[in-house]
């Protein structure tokens, strides 16, 4: 069972937006054993948009297409449709009601006949109502393809997918079953963990696939099994996860199915009723950014300085001048400093620190680039370590807030 997404738009191929739509769509076809064969972008154009069509429909069941259903000349998909189809536009009188309440209840500025046009629709389709939008997606099955038209504007888009689209093709289709587990793994790079679990690999059943995932101080492994009976292939998934954890295990925390690091984290300090801040310099507030995204984190998150100035260190944090003179901005002293002086401020029981070059100048460092200290502060006790994160600053930082995460867990669970 195989699906094709087609993303329609100028504004995805200059870059002006990023396609987010099909990766969602595509996660949510696997979670029902439709397999994604391929994905494309093309633009606002009729001849390019046909041939699209026309190529998708020689390779795949399903052919999902986002984008291009907006009320302006520039949006062609539903002509383009009609060319395709050899189809007619006419007016759905439930989607006209639809669009007109929405302007009724929510948009100051009166409905247009041009508004109004949002209710064509081609005459063969099925139209898949569009709780969040003016633009209905549209079904059509011809010639053993199912073709499925679908709004652009992202929570349109995964309000029909989940609520309308999804459920329908669970019900036309008898597909196979896809499980993926996918297990994260910190602190060890990709070869190495691939030289500690080689035999294990080469042992996995035959519709057990296994793929490495590196990514900025982290690696996912994922697991993909296939066929017709699900128990089956559920069961020897957590068969093999078994074997997997004694040989990996202390690198292990967690699956993505289940949840982030950050949420791991903000479990483990709710139940033991502990308390967290940060102090961050080249991080620059992105793992405070990674901790508030986590929903209820205000009842064990307190707070961030983000001193990314030297002056902001010495005034704020209460890091002698002295310190940073002797040992220089990036050093375990001045980490280990700041991470004192957030923890006093703040008065919690943890407390995570950064200072570091992430490049591409020193500025008032004489580190070299990508050099950086970690510091985690606990009831404990407080420690720094040392840490090179290679040239490109985008992966210094990435890397050094999944390093803080990683080490933040290790002495939680210390308590």
């Amino acid at each position: 069972m195989l699906a094709e997404i087609i993303t329609i738009g100028d504004e995805i191929l200059i870059g002006q937006i990023i396609d987010t739509n099909s990766a969602f769509i595509a996660k949510e076809l696997n979670k029902i054993g439709i397999s994604v064969y391929q994905i494309t972008s093309v633009q606002d154009d009729r001849e390019h948009i046909l041939q699209s069509l026309s190529e998708a429909q020689s390779r795949a069941d399903i052919v999902l297409v986002t984008g291009g259903l907006g009320p302006t000349k520039d949006d062609i998909t539903k002509h383009t449709f009609c060319e395709f189809f050899n189809d007619t536009l006419v007016e759905n009188k439930d989607v006209l009601k639809h669009v007109e309440a929405l302007f009724a209840k929510h948009i100051s500025t009166p409905i247009s006949d041009i508004n109004r046009q949002q209710a064509l629709v081609l005459s063969k389709s099925e139209v898949l109502h569009n709780d969040y939008g003016t633009a209905p997606g549209m079904w059509i099955h011809e010639e053993d393809t199912t073709f499925i038209s679908l709004p652009g504007v992202p929570f349109e888009m995964k309000n029909l997918i989940l609520s309308r689209v999804v459920p329908k093709l669970a019900n036309f289709y008898k597909r196979p079953h896809i499980i993926h587990k996918t297990i994260i793994t910190y602190g060890l790079g990709e070869s190495a963990i691939a030289q500690k679990i080689e035999a294990w690999e080469d042992n996995l059943p035959n519709f057990i696939k296994l793929a490495y995932l590196p990514n900025l101080g982290k690696v996912r492994l994922r697991l993909t099994a296939k066929g017709s009976d699900f128990d089956i292939l559920s069961n020897a998934i957590e068969e093999e996860l078994r074997k997997l954890f004694p040989l990996i295990g202390d690198i292990i925390y967690g699956t993505e199915d289940d949840e982030a690091i950050e949420q791991v984290i903000g479990k483990l300090l709710t139940k033991k009723g502990l308390t967290l801040a940060t102090a961050e310099s080249f991080t620059g507030g992105s793992i405070a950014e990674h901790i508030t995204s986590v929903p209820g984190a205000s009842s064990y998150f307190k707070g961030s300085i983000v001193s990314y100035a030297t002056e902001v260190k010495i005034n704020t944090l209460n890091v002698p001048r002295e310190l940073i003179e002797t040992h220089s901005v990036v050093s375990e002293a001045v980490a280990i400093a700041m991470a004192k002086g957030v923890k006093k401020i703040m008065d919690v029981d943890f407390a995570i620190a950064t200072t570091g070059n992430a490049g591409p100048s020193k500025g008032d460092s004489i580190a070299d680039v990508g050099t950086v200290f970690i510091a985690i502060a606990s009831p404990n006790g407080i420690f720094a370590n040392e840490f090179n994160m290679g040239k490109q600053r985008e992966r210094v930082v990435q890397k050094s807030v999944n390093k803080a995460f990683e080490m933040l867990q290790k002495e939680i669970l210390k308590m």
